[in-house]
């Protein structure tokens, strides 16, 4: 009896099912930085949100809408983030579109999960100044997740966070 080894196709091991903990409805406590451009402004805001995530396409991909009623300064926001995996290169590709930024699609960060960790990247511009920015994924749990946006204006020697999401799972 000969015994079969899982490739690299099998959607258990190539990464597609990385993002399944995030399906679900989420309360999102929020903390980002008033200034994105001015990594030692030091002046953060604190506001609440919430998010509801579901997998497409079949589980090559999934999509959340991101709602915030009251961040300070601004009115209401929503957001909305698509998710795509590339089985070939073992990748995710993530964008972003908001009430902020109506009509468009921003830059996909892309990258991947290793060892309970999602790190993704890209290069940008904010304000007409170039950038890279990186998100990441950690302390996941089953009821729980941290996201962190960070933007480096070094090409990527450092970076500074300007942005961190709590999850906590809605029943």
């Amino acid at each position: 009896m000969t015994e079969t080894k899982p490739t690299l196709t099998d959607d258990r091991l190539d990464g597609r099912r990385d993002f399944d903990f995030l399906a679900g409805r989420w309360h999102i406590a929020n903390q980002r930085l008033d200034d994105y451009l001015n990594p030692n402004s030091g002046a953060w805001l604190e506001f609440e949100s919430t998010c509801e995530s579901g997998p497409i396409l079949g589980g090559l991909g999934n999509h959340d809408t991101y709602y915030a009623p009251d961040i300070p300064g601004r009115p209401e926001y929503h957001g909305f983030a698509l998710r795509l995996f590339d089985p070939e290169a073992r990748v995710w590709r993530i964008w972003w579109a908001s009430t902020v930024a109506a009509g468009q699609l921003d830059t996909p960060v892309v990258g991947r999960f290793e060892n309970g960790r999602g790190q993704f990247e890209c290069a940008d511009v904010f304000d007409g100044r170039p950038i890279k920015v990186r998100f990441d994924w950690t302390e996941i749990t089953r009821s729980s997740a941290r996201w962190e946006q960070s933007f480096s204006f070094d090409d990527g020697l450092s970076f500074a966070p300007n942005w961190i999401m709590l999850f906590e799972r809605i029943s």
